[in-house]
């Protein structure tokens, strides 16, 4: 934000090295999978050291601002109630704003008035350069658990020589489809091209309407915020229209940028809900677990809510990669989540114990077991149970070509960057031509490209 001048390092590398070794790491078992244990019976796994930690911190009391998308909020709880239980540790559970860009802008009022209100937060895959300066440095204490993820990861985390965030789990968009639906209406395989999508849906939902009005063909983050930009990324970079910023310099105002963002124009009302353009990630699920979309784009936590007793698509769908351009490849845009402490915790080291706690390799694999989130530690990306719970780490989806962010290039800016693209793309998803807004937006990009 305008009040604050320290360095972003993008999170590009972390999350392109971490969907490599994953990728290497599923192709590289032979093994069958084992039966996976339901969910319900799967319990937040014990805290190691726990004695110990309860003889130096026992009683303190520590906030951790954490998940609100998806399930994520659900298995925060169950965490910090088996933390607090093991090591006399009480941990205060928020839940951060849904979307990115708000949950940016709480942090950013916290460290600027210098509360103490935040102990630990869950931050962003391309924050941790532009928080720097506010955040522990965990690597006297985590640096020994710090090799075990994934190293690009850990550079990414790494400012100024200090750790100043633990990973946490990884995501990338991919496609949820209906299996018994595009069976049932003749389809062999999930679209190729987003042409191919586009019919589709169209054509489910037309069959599908006629018994179930709420029916839709595809459903996806339309609203203006940061989960926009995700998914524009993946449209434009699919159809080689480049990756908003390119070399140093702003390239969305460009003919294939135009015709595939036209392209998603036309279908919102036609194959999408016309309220499209105010779904966030919750919005999404809700519909295609619903029962009520034929197609999804998603996180992958999406998966493990589909596949729950409560879902009504429960063993009817699954996930791809998502569809490409004419002459382009299929792309998912890189994201991921962070643990820091905050440099004004008054309880720095009882918050990173928690932080230890949260990013170890047994909490990964109850996260990825439960809510479906991808592994930053490849032994648990490549544990059988994992694998077969997780169809989205197969190599076909896990080694897909991912795009990042723009946030190496615009530094304390990118927020603002970042602004000015969800709030085009969703102008021309509201019914302006994309020829009458892509310029605009590539003079603002340019512009703060230049500050």
């Amino acid at each position: 934000m305008k009040h604050r001048r320290f360095l972003v390092l993008s999170g590009a590398i972390g999350a392109i090295a971490l969907i490599a070794s994953l990728s290497v790491a599923v192709a590289s078992s032979s093994q069958k999978p084992s039966q996976v244990q339901k969910a319900a019976a799967i319990t937040a796994p014990k805290v190691p050291n726990a004695a110990a930690i309860k003889k130096k911190y026992g009683g303190q009391k520590i906030t951790f601002v954490g998940d609100s998308v998806g399930d994520g909020h659900k298995r925060d709880l169950a965490l910090a109630k088996r933390f607090s239980r093991d090591t006399g540790i009480k941990v205060s559970v928020v839940p951060h704003p849904a979307a990115s860009d708000q949950s940016y802008s709480q942090l950013v009022r916290a460290f600027s008035q210098k509360s103490s209100s935040i102990d630990v937060a869950m931050i962003d895959v391309v924050w941790p350069g532009a928080f720097a300066p506010y955040l522990v440095d965990l690597k006297p204490k985590l640096g020994k658990q710090a090799k075990l993820h994934v190293q690009g990861i850990i550079q990414n985390n790494t400012i100024g020589g200090r750790l100043v965030a633990m990973p946490w789990f990884g995501d990338y968009g991919i496609l949820y489809y209906r299996t018994d639906l595009l069976k049932k209406y003749g389809y062999s395989g999930p679209p190729k091209t987003w042409a191919d999508l586009f019919k589709m849906a169209k054509k489910i939902q037309d069959g599908e309407q006629k018994t179930n009005s709420n029916f839709t063909g595809f459903v996806f983050q339309g609203n203006s915020y940061e989960g926009l930009t995700c998914n524009a990324l993946e449209w434009v970079a699919s159809a080689g229209g480049g990756h908003f910023i390119d070399n140093g310099k702003a390239t969305i105002n460009n003919s294939k940028a135009a015709t595939i963002l036209d392209a998603m124009r036309n279908q919102v009302g036609k194959t999408t809900p016309r309220g499209v353009t105010s779904y966030q990630e919750d919005q999404t699920e809700h519909t295609f677990d619903s029962g009520d979309a034929a197609f999804a784009r998603n996180w992958p936590y999406q998966y493990g809510i589909g596949a729950g007793a409560t879902s009504k698509v429960k063993g009817k769908f699954s996930v791809a990669v998502l569809p490409h351009g004419a002459k382009g490849d299929s792309v998912g845009t890189v994201g991921g989540w962070q643990l820091a402490v905050s440099k004004f915790s008054k309880r720095k080291a009882a918050a990173i114990e928690f932080v230890r706690y949260m990013t170890s390799p047994a909490v990964e694999k109850f996260d990825a077991l439960t809510n479906s989130n991808v592994p930053t530690i490849v032994s648990v990306a490549k544990d059988k149970a994992v694998r077969a719970k997780n169809p989205y780490l197969k190599p076909a989806i896990a080694s897909v070509p991912r795009v990042t962010r723009p946030a190496k290039y615009f530094k304390t800016r990118y927020n603002e960057a970042s602004k000015v693209i969800y709030q085009g793309i969703n102008q021309i998803l509201n019914g302006t031509p994309a020829k009458s807004v892509l310029p605009s937006m590539q003079s603002k990009l340019n512009q703060l490209l230049k500050r």
